[in-house]
């Protein structure tokens, strides 16, 4: 059995399967046995699984646990080959699992399938875990890893790894409380959204086509975007390129604008000196800084694109509302970097590489053969430009001067310590319906110019939140003067008139991007208490290090009950580990509806709550060793 401090553990396997005869389009190269012409040998079976162990929980003080499995498929005799990779895997996974499944988890890749995985291409995994809500998403050590360690100058850690490999493996026969198979034999290549990266499709028009037909989606998309920390790796980016040069060669180009992120200066320059970059911008492509860029709104578009509802598509991991390019109308679609460029080259969302065809400005049509890309790059990394700049060995003369009049910059205030006495009364600044991530609670884009400025970047608070009383966006009820206005208003009339207040969330809450700016908001304008039905584990520490109450309700139903004019208490404060709070519901008329909530503050977290945030804590001991 499990350990039994994890519970609610899942374990993800892929069966091994057959072989057929032919193949496809859009075929993982590189990490299973190359295939002829007539049909791939498949790889070699296996698994990927999460699992717990007494150690995390020590550690990490958590309660739950989750698993993973990845399997390329055995060899045989022929066998259409499905297109899907690493990326497919994960977006799968979220569609079982949805956006808020893995929460408290975390997922462990295991096998002979996952180790024909390349390094990068785990990474995407690991990386998109926390759309399932996952602590995190490990994989066991092997030689893809060595290799990549290697090849980015880190032998000494790869000798040492190497030393104990072993012991960075699974343990053979470990149990699990739940697991779920994934065959990818099976498993075709998805494209999931619009608006929450669980929303799965099968590409295609029996896909996603069907979907947008149905739900009145645009399927003539309007751009297309490669890259961000997901999917910008060279084995990515060479992979989009092989597309790029069959494109180039059968006098087909990008029909929409098609932006492309590589994932750090180094692959910049590699891919640049290896004349991937030229093969991208030959079909139309602009290969952008490497910097996170569009998958956070930070592009430029034309009005005339998100005046009206359009569809991009993209190999970022976040399809939230607004996110892309803070246009409601913006409908965003994740999958993978070869699927991307498909789709960009035919500039339809329903287009499937697989068994489609694309028409060339001859008349000719033109079907896509798989992509083929490198896992490393032979002429080893470039390291491109060094733009570093060592701080003095001796700080303790900088001076950090910020003008008093800067928009871009303001020097932050210490967050004041809880006061001893409980939370009486708080008005609801904002309860919301149906998603609320760390997008609706603290805007991208534009809003991303004023993250050093936490009073001017204060004014996008809850600005994406669906009000529960009436259904409108961004804006709610100021108790004290009884107007309606923005709740980036009301929070600022709040916090400048000295009043203390909570806001209420629904499932999962705070979701996405861990978006440090959507905890200190809150604080900053003077919340105290966010009460969910559940939230993004995240979040939810993010909240605990800026100060703040998250709880959520021991009864789900106690969310119905809240109503817009109400006032809740939050009693017996400090928080104590494992102990429910008492909490009191308090009516316009001046009923009452007492309630439990839950919460999971350790030892250390309630420490934090009562000197008034983490860092205050981290100066106090700063201060103390001078």
């Amino acid at each position: 059995m499990a350990d039994s401090n994890f519970i609610d553990y899942v374990k993800f396997c892929s069966r091994s399967g057959a072989g057929g005869a032919g193949s496809v389009h859009f075929r993982r190269e590189k990490h299973v046995p190359k295939g002829g012409p007539d049909g791939g040998d498949g790889g070699r079976g296996g698994h990927i699984i999460l699992r717990g162990s007494s150690q995390l929980w020590t550690l990490l003080h958590l309660k739950y646990k989750k698993h993973v499995i990845a399997d390329p498929g055995k060899g045989g005799d022929g066998g259409r080959r499905t297109g899907a990779d690493g990326k497919d895997v994960i977006l799968e996974v979220a569609r079982q699992l949805t956006v808020e499944g893995g929460t408290g988890a975390i997922a462990e890749y295991f096998g002979p399938g996952a180790d024909s995985i390349s390094a990068t291409g785990k990474a995407t995994i690991c990386n998109m875990g926390a759309e399932i809500g996952a602590t995190c998403s490990v994989f066991g050590y092997d030689s893809n890893m060595s290799d990549y360690l290697r090849a980015t100058g880190r032998e000494a850690i790869a000798a040492a790894a190497d030393a104990v490999a072993d012991d960075l493996r699974p343990d053979d026969g470990a149990q699990y409380d739940q697991v779920i198979e994934i065959d990818l034999t099976s498993l075709t290549p998805l494209i999931n959204g619009p608006h929450s990266p669980d929303r799965a499709h099968k590409i295609g028009a029996q896909g996603v086509g069907a979907a947008a037909r149905e739900n009145d989606w645009p399927l003539n998309i309007s751009a297309a975007l490669i890259g961000s920390c997901t999917n910008s790796s060279y084995e990515d980016i060479t992979r989009a390129a092989s597309i790029a040069r069959q494109a180039k060669a059968k006098g087909l180009k990008a029909k929409v604008e098609l932006l492309i992120s590589p994932g750090s200066e180094q692959i910049r320059a590699t891919i640049e000196r290896d004349g991937l970059l030229a093969d991208l911008e030959a079909i139309g492509a602009t290969v952008l800084a490497n910097a996170c860029g569009p998958c956070i709104g930070q592009w430029e578009r034309a009005a005339d694109k998100t005046a009206k509802p359009n569809s991009i598509v993209n190999s970022f991991n976040r399809n939230f509302p607004k996110r892309a390019d803070g246009s409601a109308n913006t409908l965003s679609f994740v999958t993978s970097p070869d699927t991307v460029m498909a789709i960009a080259l035919s500039g339809r969302l329903d287009f499937d590489p697989t068994v489609d065809t694309i028409t060339s400005a001859d008349g000719t049509e033109v079907t896509l053969d798989a992509p083929r890309g490198d896992i490393l790059p032979a002429k080893g990394y470039d390291p491109g430009v060094d733009t570093f700049t060592a701080p003095p060995a001796d700080g303790s003369g900088v001076v950090v001067e910020v003008s008093p009049t800067s928009d871009r910059l303001q020097l932050l205030q210490p967050f004041t310590a809880w006061d001893g006495n409980d939370y009486i009364e708080l008005p609801i600044l904002m309860k919301a319906q149906g998603k609320c991530t760390t997008d609706h609670i603290s805007a991208a884009g534009k809003w991303l110019t004023y993250r050093g400025h936490l009073e001017n970047i204060s004014g996008n608070l809850f600005i994406g939140a669906v009000n529960a009383f009436g259904g409108a966006v961004g804006e709610g009820l100021d108790v004290i003067d009884g107007s309606r206005r923005s709740y980036p208003d009301i929070a600022k009339h709040y916090g400048e008139s000295g009043v203390q207040w909570c806001a209420i969330g629904d499932q999962n809450y705070g979701e996405g991007s861990s978006r440090e700016h959507a905890a200190m908001e809150p604080r900053f304008r003077g919340g105290v208490v966010i009460f969910a039905r559940s939230f993004a584990r995240i979040h939810e520490t993010n909240l605990k290090k800026q100060g703040l109450v998250p709880l959520t309700f021991a009864n789900p139903d106690t969310y119905n009950q809240i109503e817009e004019t109400d006032r809740i208490s939050v009693l017996n404060l400090p928080p104590v580990p494992d102990k429910p709070m008492q909490c009191r519901i308090t009516k316009a008329d001046g009923s009452t509806i007492d309630f439990e909530a839950k919460h999971t503050f350790s030892p250390e977290q309630v420490e934090w709550f009562k000197a008034g945030s983490a860092l205050n804590i981290v100066r106090a001991k700063v201060a103390s060793q001078k």
